[in-house]
């Protein structure tokens, strides 16, 4: 153990508290306490599953635990963000649709988050084998760091006859997929009266009959991986959105068919004809520059380029090169060719982007997002995304985005169609990251819940796989008016419309993607539409008392073990900080240098939530060294919404860890 390492530890000397909530989940009915982990090595993974980041996190954590399973336990704490997600059966089928191998606490009413002082997902803390925390880590790209103090852990409490090796309290449940498992996109028409489907969970594509139920063919082998080649041997990890491109559209042949292969973070081509799977773009690792820790071989990406007072960062960078397979991607959600752009436009999750893949060129771009987390409208390269998740192309050319975490309806619309220049991003339902609801009427009331997909009705209404509120909604541009479709669904994932009916004189019909049901659905497309009211909602999270100023804001950093901050160009640190309502905040908004700031707060705005965006790069090394030319370097970002209210007895400090001491 190192001399800093040791320090840390000894001012993180604070037993971890008792972990409480509703039930757990993956322990066999077993109800367990922190006394029962006990001699173990603890990470505590504050979740939910809406969450791309969490999801992120999950897989990081999977090589560990596989190295470490006789002296490590991973806790998934569930503390959700939305409604639904409180639902045990939700998260019963989150837990299996996510496979995973680790207890999860069920924490509705976020005890045990509040007892960790956790303030974003994800939120990781480290407990040692006699029940003291050693390390509190927010946001994703920890793994390295994590494998460094679990084996000084270990080193540690083997010395000291505190660690105990074998098995954990882990036990399977039982699964109860039974063909398609979790088909997670709409489906697509590869040849009149079949469908190419998403069979996520089995981490292949089937060949659906017109029935939607016999499976004509499979494209993958089921197995998890990232392997080309043919029908039956080729491997998918989680793959999601298709598209389908038209004839002649790929340079050279040899696909006519790009599929969304998510947890690969790459693009995967598939010829319909042969069979054949290629990979088409990304390097399997996880893209995390502007939204996210990053990390690469070479020199650290500048996101110094902003100054104290700008609002909306521009893009880096846009064109992100011709070689494609040399490009980190990052949970690409959903694909669609736009016969505007000529290209297929990628919903890419990881990092609350938008981005385009020509198959002519192979070049890979930003098309839309600076990569921060929110709803903001506005020029395409200034916007903001919050996860999105599904794409449909409108009569105009527009683009119309299913933004899950905000609960919106965006569109990615081309004033100057040529190239998609001047583009601009406008929001038709929702308000915010922590807003929802399920209510129907004036577009500006309107509330969602986590919508995954969308699709354009035959009179250019949108339809919206409106998920965890099991329902499938309808937005009017022309009227601006939303209304209810279709409701009890199964976390509707998405739709898709079926004209097949018309050409014999019938009504168009919707397909709907099921996905806590395992299935796809064809239902009428409804003439009369529900008015339904249930009301809008926000996040239920602690509100913190703040004085109304000033108000000193830290966020620590420390670089781990190996690693030290990256000032070969200056400040390594960034924050950028806001407010809804805006005028909470009298001063300290925008984005400036520095991991502190003074905030002031208006006692006449009343509650609201400070939005908090804050990054570290670092680059292998030893601190008081210097940096290898070739060092491997990293980028941290964590997104805090922290509910506050104002009040003359309020905290005149807050403190957040981006990455606390380990």
């Amino acid at each position: 153990m190192t001399e800093t390492t040791a320090r840390a530890r000894a001012n993180y000397r604070v037993r971890g508290s008792e972990l409480t909530g509703r039930n757990w989940l993956n322990t066999g009915g077993r109800q367990l306490s922190l006394a029962d982990l006990r001699g173990k090595i603890v990470i505590l993974d504050f979740w939910t599953f809406c969450c791309i980041n969490c999801l992120h996190v999950l897989d990081e954590l999977r090589p560990l635990e596989e190295e470490f399973s006789d002296v490590l336990v991973t806790v998934g704490v569930h503390s959700p963000k939305f409604e639904h997600e409180a639902d045990p059966a939700a998260l019963a089928a989150a837990v299996e649709r996510y496979d995973l191998h680790h207890p999860v606490l069920d924490d509705p009413e976020l005890s045990t988050w509040q007892a960790y002082t956790a303030r974003a997902w994800p939120t990781l803390v480290v407990i040692d084998p006699e029940g003291y925390i050693v390390a509190h880590l927010s946001g994703e790209g920890h793994a390295a760091g994590l494998t460094s103090l679990v084996q000084e852990l270990v080193a540690e409490h083997e010395t000291k006859g505190t660690l105990h090796r074998g098995d954990g309290p882990y036990v399977p449940a039982e699964s109860t997929a039974g063909g398609p498992r979790v088909p997670g996109k709409r489906p697509a028409r590869p040849g009149p009266g079949t469908f190419l489907a998403g069979d996520t969970g089995h981490r292949r594509r089937v060949e659906l009959e017109a029935g939607l139920v016999t499976v004509r063919r499979t494209i993958g082998s089921g197995r998890k991986g990232c392997l080309a080649g043919g029908a039956d041997e080729a491997e998918f990890n989680e793959p999601r959105g298709v598209a389908l491109l038209p004839p002649g559209g790929a340079a050279g042949g040899g696909y006519d068919v790009v599929v969304a292969d998510s947890v690969n973070h790459r693009l995967r081509g598939v010829d319909l004809a042969t069979g054949q799977v290629r990979t088409l773009a990304g390097n399997g690792t996880q893209r995390l520059l502007d939204a996210g820790n990053h990390t690469k071989t070479g020199k650290q990406e500048d996101f110094r380029d902003v100054g104290a007072e700008s609002e909306s960062p521009r893009l880096t960078e846009t064109h992100l090169g011709t070689e494609p397979l040399e490009i980190s991607l990052s949970s690409p959600w959903d694909v669609l060719y736009s016969s505007v752009l000529q290209r297929v436009v990628i919903a890419m999750a990881g990092t609350h982007q938008i981005f385009g893949f020509d198959p002519r060129t192979h070049a890979v771009e930003v098309l839309a997002g600076t990569g921060l987390e929110g709803l903001l409208d506005g020029d395409a390269d200034a916007a903001w995304f919050a996860q999105s998740s599904g794409l449909a192309e409108g009569p105009d050319g527009s683009i119309w985005i299913a933004d899950s975490e905000t609960s919106a309806l965006r569109v990615l619309e081309f004033p100057e169609a040529d190239g998609g220049r001047g583009s601009r991003v406008r929001t038709a339902v929702g308000t915010g990251l922590f807003d929802f609801g399920f209510r129907d009427g004036d577009a500006e009331q309107a509330r969602l819940q986590h919508p995954l997909g969308v699709a354009v009705l035959p009179d250019g209404s949108v339809a919206i796989a409106d998920t965890y509120n099991g329902a499938v909604r309808r937005y009017d541009p022309a009227t601006q008016q939303v209304s209810t479709l279709l409701r009890g669904l199964a976390e509707p994932s998405d739709v898709l419309v079926d004209l097949t009916p018309v050409a014999d004189g019938g009504d168009p019909l919707l397909i709907v993607v099921e996905a806590n049901r395992h299935q796809l659905v064809r239902v009428p497309l409804p003439k009369d539409a529900l008015a339904v009211d249930e009301g809008a909602s926000r996040t239920q999270r602690p509100t913190t008392p703040m004085s109304a100023g000033p108000v000193a804001l830290t966020v620590r950093f420390t670089a781990p073990t190996g690693q030290k901050l990256d000032d070969r160009w200056g400040d390594p640190t960034q924050l950028k900080i806001s407010a809804s309502p805006e005028s909470l905040l009298v001063s300290g908004a925008g984005t400036s240098t520095g991991l502190t700031r003074d905030l002031v707060l208006s006692p006449e705005a009343g509650d609201g939530v400070l939005h908090i965006t804050a990054r570290a790069a670092s680059c292998d090394g030893e601190p008081g060294g210097d940096i290898p030319d070739h060092a491997a370097c990293h980028l941290y970002q964590q997104d805090w919404g922290i509910p506050v209210s104002v009040a003359p007895d309020g905290d005149t400090s807050l403190t957040l860890d981006l990455r606390g001491l380990d």
